[in-house]
């Protein structure tokens, strides 16, 4: 009852807060909504109406409300089709920055974290050079064994950021159900799971070790890529409040005169941006999901450098799959096949016409075929597609949004390198690879040796299964002898519902374990 309370309690300041920012003045389609949304954004407006001067918009109004919703506004900057393209756009340029907090308390982080005296680990550390809503970073020096002295990156946590956080989730989850519950339309959005995204997104950033492997995850994956790298990892002075990494000399690219002035070719980095994120997402299904100028730099060798793995995305081989095959599907204009590929991954509902929704896909595709090379744009493209697929009752896969706002904070850091950036040619190799390495006739081969491998554990289980299934059928027959067995209205329903939730292969080994249990229920009888 307190939690509700209070969750109701910090809805209600963030209501506030958004109405003093006339947040909600562009909002449309006003008589569509909830009587009760009405009215909330009718009062909404009248604050805002006696409260001018004030600067205006979401960006504004969620930057007030503090760290834990600067996350969830970054965060629904992928979720155009929750919040509309352009508040999504709005919140994409949503600055994560904030005031430092002393570094006295930066260095009782380091201390508890670590388990050692600051000075017992670093030779000097310098005040915070740049401060976000979860945590803060200094420069510092190390002493080496050899007596030399070597230069780090010390990236600490805000006092107290967990409870924080803690606290907001909460508010976010009982807002989400809330949409769920009185919003039918809104359920095919799924809020409850974006914010499941977004508290695991959150419980991982605050824990700085899982930063760490990230980014030495990241280096053995990209260990042979041409042209990038990321810093080393000082574990030694890593704990969960506190990272170290190697301090990157370099240029950031936002600064382009000083990357010209090195003589660095911008056309080549372009591509060396485009065709590493490409590798990352197809090709390890593990990257960094936050690629803006601020976290890129080119070192002093010339290669480019990614820094801050606070956020990451994954896709599991399915959704890698998926990738690979609609981009390759747009590059030669086999729309029937993407069209298929929705349908094989289970995005789709099967009561949808394929033939239908490659109609669609071509009415995507086919303008960008008539543009120059440098005008077609891969983001914008998975934007559209994602968007069609709203008419064609296709789930929300949050994941592949968080590709795809990645992918356009991508493109635009290389097309202000070479404005005149041809996305299929720089994608193309790539692709390429990935497609003839598990699409080809040789993946075939080794998916099949997987599928093997899979019925060989499955066939050394079977007695163990057996077992199972015979002390199933034993209760069963019991339950039989002292009443009948009988399923209620909600049992049935919940069957129903887990039923539609599998796959046809999945719904058929459901119904041969059935089976099986009836006759061995029936031989207890015998």
């Amino acid at each position: 009852m307190v939690s509700s309370v209070a969750n109701i309690v910090n809805l209600m300041r963030t209501g506030w807060v958004l109405a003093r920012h006339d947040a909600f003045g562009g909002v449309d389609s006003v008589s569509e909504l909830p009587a009760g949304a009405r009215l909330a954004l009718a009062l909404g407006r009248r604050i805002a109406r006696s409260r001018p001067g004030r600067k205006k918009g979401l960006a504004a109004a969620i930057a007030e409300l503090g760290p834990s919703y600067i996350k969830l506004g970054q965060f629904l900057a992928t979720r155009g089709d929750i919040i509309g393209a352009e508040r999504a756009s709005e919140l994409s340029k949503l600055q994560d920055k904030l005031p430092p907090f002393p570094r006295g308390a930066a260095l009782d982080e380091i201390r508890e974290s670590l388990g050692a005296a600051p000075k017992a680990l670093f030779e000097e550390i310098g005040p915070a050079i740049a401060a976000a809503s979860i945590a803060q970073v200094h420069k510092a020096t190390v002493r080496e064994a050899d007596g030399s002295l070597r230069e780090v990156a010390v990236k600490v946590l805000r006092p107290g950021i967990e409870q924080r956080f803690a606290r907001d989730l909460e508010a976010f989850y009982c807002a989400a159900r809330l949409m769920e519950r009185h919003s039918p339309p809104s359920r095919r959005l799924r809020p409850v799971k974006t914010i499941d995204m977004l508290a695991q997104s959150v419980k991982l950033e605050m824990d700085l070790r899982m930063e760490a492997a990230a980014i030495s995850e990241m280096a053995d994956n990209t260990r042979n890529d041409p042209g990038f790298r990321v810093p080393r990892v000082d574990w030694e002075r890593t704990g969960r409040r506190v990272l170290t990494t190697e301090w990157i000399n370099g240029t950031p690219l936002s600064d382009i005169d000083a990357l010209r002035a090195r003589g660095i070719n911008l056309e080549a980095l372009g591509d060396i941006i485009i065709q590493t994120f490409l590798r990352q997402a197809i090709r390890d299904g593990f990257f960094h999901a936050d690629m803006h100028p601020g976290n890129l730099f080119v070192d002093e060798a010339g290669l480019l450098v990614a820094v801050d793995f606070g956020i990451t995305g994954r896709l599991d081989m399915k959704d890698r799959r998926f990738l690979a095959e609609i981009l390759w599907g747009f590059i030669t204009r086999d729309y029937q096949r993407v069209s298929d590929v929705h349908f094989q991954a289970g995005y789709v509902p099967l009561d949808q016409s394929p033939q239908l929704f490659a109609q669609a896909l071509r009415a995507i595709g086919e303008p960008l075929m008539d543009k120059p090379a440098e005008q077609i744009s891969m983001a914008r493209l998975l934007g559209q597609l994602f968007h069609v697929t709203e008419q064609f009752n296709m789930a929300t896969q949050p994941q592949l949004l968080l590709l795809q706002k990645t992918m356009v904070v991508v493109e635009g850091v290389a097309r202000t390198l070479n404005p005149r950036l041809n996305m299929w040619a720089t994608a193309e190799p790539v692709v390429r690879d990935w497609a003839e390495q598990n699409l080809g006739p040789g993946a075939y081969l080794h998916t099949a040796a997987e599928g093997a491998a899979t019925l060989g554990r499955l066939v050394s289980n079977l007695p163990e299964l057996f077992t199972e299934a015979e002390r199933t059928a034993k209760l069963l027959a019991d339950m039989a002898y002292a009443g009948g067995l009988r399923l209620d209205e909600s049992t049935s329903e919940a069957l129903a519902a887990a039923q539609a939730r599998h796959n046809l292969t999945a719904r058929i080994a459901l119904w041969i374990g059935v089976l099986a249990l009836v006759v061995l229920a029936i031989g207890q009888f015998m």
